[in-house]
């Protein structure tokens, strides 16, 4: 057997689970090799059934582990009411388990085979079992080779998929491990970074991974593939860095002097805001501006919590980017955004002689027009285009538009691109080679999702990175209430009463509509069920209408038409509507000073950066604002309430954003789609101290061997990478 051998050559494989093995990107023994346990069921304290049974325990909580079987509804004719019985088998012996009075429950274990059981016991002898027990589904069971004893020791749980099994891998990876010299793995680690961290070798780290004797080899084993992880992508960064500095791109000077747009400085054009820029705010022009003085591409992030004012520091390094004849252009992930940042441009540069353009997938606008001086105008893509090219338009902001076929730049200068989390490395490279003039643009990513240190530090490793951390004058802090469902009508009155005062309102549901709840057979799931607890824009538009009669309400989610979305928003930016109900399409961007009041319903069924993100809508003026945290039932768990509660408790965003990071991982801070880092290694990312040292260690190593000459192995992963390259 060799790692390089196709799993199929080994193993008899059915087709299910061929593609399940495909779906994981699973092919080689390699491969497999490396499918690391997600986690690992400490097993040394469940008990067999026969012991349980024997010893008849009663008083305490206890774990079986077995197969669930005949589980069949019946109704009890005294009661009238429905129960729900089955047996849990371990191969030593069986015992009830029983559920009353949630019929239910029957179709939601109708595919559920391997469980793990923690309750307590009812009854005594042969009518003992488990009453209500908490369940939880397996992918397979632990190996028992003594029936009579209790079982021992660390159990792998892998990642699965449909047609193969966490049981399926136990046994071959062990079949693997029995006929294979481990000593011909790939070490990509230089010995002098293992032995310096203390750091188990790859033979031994594989074997410690699979077969742990203890939790502390698994540990060990797990933080060796973690710094792996880790490391490549520091090593990424640091080429990426060493890449850039030795690039040219353009030098962008702070006076206008060739260049007639307007006003005759920067401080002049900023001088024309309605406002005061913050300190903050200032410190990241100032270093913005400093990186393009230097004639090498900047490529920086800039991170600000909700409404600290990004726009207009964007607005204001764009003024100094086009008073040199250079473009820029603005990318967003949403057209509701896009559009929103065309607007909030216009009022920027209405003094000036700079063409702004839009450019989305439902259509194009161009400002000012020339036909109606002062006002945006829609145009045809193939003029904007023309413009572009041409750079008679010199800012241009759209969505993924930017990126297609036939858009090109006559001279980009800087590209923004708005919450870059939300897009892949290849559609910001797509953005950043359009460039007609052929040298790579100054990059300046922005972002409002509070980013934890760590994370900063692995998946922007190649950026600078610029922290808005102050709010501009006079804003309040938002008032944050976790409300239960059946206080909701103190909501709704305190709704009735901010809109009697002249402010509107946002109501925010996890789902567009219900839908059918049954399946082809008619059946509804115990899934589904709970699904339909959860309020839907829909639904919800019909319920408020019945407590608001008086009151203007409207929806917004992303299944309607951009048209029908753009239509909604100019009514509620407008004031005509009084409560917009949406979904989380929301989130990001929107802008509308006058709505005060949030209620978020299903508040569980959200990330606390997505929380804060939907809070933040209502946090676009020096009005006291309000967001209430709905829960889908009459009670909350402890640990909800204590996520929610920390929602009320943070300081800032980014205090949230370390909480955030904690609780559920960096997912949803980074999208597996578009960093391609595995949860092993974003558990990495919670430690500063591991991202510290796989930094440090990158930086070094290119620093004494840029082309990695000396570490060949290195050298053809990079080349492997889907990265943005400034050459």
């Amino acid at each position: 057997m060799y790692l390089t051998d196709n799993i199929n050559e080994h193993f008899r494989l059915v087709g299910t689970q061929i593609k399940a093995l495909e779906k994981l990107e699973l092919f080689t023994i390699q491969d497999l090799l490396m499918h690391i346990p997600s986690r690992y069921e400490n097993i040394g304290s469940s008990v067999s059934v026969q012991k349980l049974l024997e010893d008849g325990i009663t008083d305490n909580i206890v774990t079986v582990y077995g197969e669930l079987v005949d589980v069949k509804k019946t109704l009890m004719w005294k009661t009238k009411k429905y129960m729900v019985e089955g047996w849990l088998k371990d191969g030593t012996a069986r015992i009830r388990l029983r559920w009353f009075n949630q019929p239910y429950i029957v179709d939601s274990l109708k595919y559920v085979k391997y469980i793990k059981v923690t309750s307590k016991i009812t009854g005594k002898g042969k009518n003992m079992y488990f009453a209500n027990p908490n369940i939880e589904q397996m992918p397979g069971l632990p190996e028992i080779k003594d029936s009579q004893t209790e079982h021992a020791g660390l159990y792998p749980i892998y990642k699965t998929s449909q047609g193969i099994t966490s049981r399926w891998f136990y046994y071959a990876i062990r079949k693997v491990l029995e006929g294979i010299n481990l000593e011909s793995l790939v070490d990509i680690i230089p010995i002098n970074i293992i032995k310096k961290y203390n750091l188990p070798t790859m033979s031994t780290a594989i074997v410690w991974a699979h077969i742990p004797e203890n939790e502390k080899d698994a540990y060990s084993a797990r933080k060796r593939f973690a710094f792996d992880e880790v490391f490549k992508l520091q090593l990424m960064a640091a080429k990426e860095r060493n890449l850039r500095s030795n690039s040219l791109g353009y030098k962008i000077s702070n006076d206008v002097t060739t260049f007639n747009v307007g006003y005759s400085s920067v401080e002049g054009f900023v001088e024309s805001f309605p406002f005061i820029l913050t300190k903050s705010q200032n410190k990241a022009v100032q270093s913005i501006l400093k990186d393009m003085s230097k004639g090498v591409p900047m490529s920086r992030l800039l991170e600000g919590d909700v409404g600290s004012g990004k726009t207009a520091v964007a607005a204001t390094v764009s003024f100094a980017v086009v008073s040199n004849g250079i473009q820029v252009v603005y990318m967003a992930p949403t057209e509701v955004l896009a559009k929103q940042l065309f607007d909030s441009f216009i009022k920027y540069f209405n003094n000036s002689y700079v063409n702004i353009g839009l450019l989305t997938g439902s259509g194009c606008k161009k400002y000012p027009s020339k036909a109606e001086p002062g006002k945006a105008t829609n145009i045809s893509k193939t003029q904007l285009l023309k413009w572009v090219a041409d750079g008679s338009v010199q800012v241009v902001i759209g969505t993924h538009a930017l990126i297609q076929k036939g858009v090109h730049f006559n001279k980009l200068g800087l590209a923004i691109i708005d919450e870059q989390h939300r897009f892949g490395t290849k559609q910001r490279a797509s953005l950043l080679k359009n460039n007609l003039d052929k040298k790579p643009p100054h990059l300046l990513s922005m972002t409002a999702t509070p980013i934890p240190r760590t994370l900063a530090l692995t998946i922007y490793g190649d950026l600078d990175l610029t922290i808005i951390d102050e709010m501009p004058r006079g804003r309040k802090r938002v008032i944050t209430k976790i409300v239960s469902k059946n206080k909701l009508n103190d909501v709704y009155q305190h709704i009735r009463q901010q809109v009697a005062e002249g402010r509107q309102a946002y109501v925010i549901c996890p789902r567009v509509y219900i839908g059918d709840l049954s399946d082809k057979n008619g059946v509804i799931s115990a899934q589904k069920i709970m699904m339909a607890r959860l309020k839907s824009v829909e639904n919800e538009v019909e319920n408020l209408r019945k407590i608001f009669p008086e009151l203007s309400i409207d929806m917004l989610h992303g299944k309607m038409s951009n048209k029908e979305k753009e239509d909604v928003m100019l009514e509620f930016s407008n004031g005509n509507v009084d409560i917009l109900v949406a979904t989380s399409v929301v989130e990001v961007g929107v802008n509308v000073p006058n709505a005060t009041i949030i209620l978020i319903e299903g508040a569980e069924r959200f990330g606390l950066s997505q929380l804060h993100q939907l809070r933040g809508r209502v946090i676009r003026s020096n009005y006291q604002s309000y967001c209430y945290l709905a829960t889908t039932n009459h009670t909350v768990s402890d640990t909800t309430k204590d996520r929610l509660t920390a929602i009320i408790n943070a300081k800032s965003g980014f205090e949230l954003a370390e909480m955030d990071l904690s609780l559920r991982g960096a997912g949803e801070l980074r999208g597996d789609t578009q960093w391609g880092t595995s949860d092993i290694a974003m558990e990495a990312i919670k430690n500063i101290k591991m991202v510290e040292a796989a930094r440090e260690e990158a930086q070094r190593l290119i620093t004494e061997d840029p082309d990695l000459k000396k570490h060949s192995n290195l050298r053809e992963i990079l080349l492997c990478q889907d990265r943005i390259h400034f050459e």
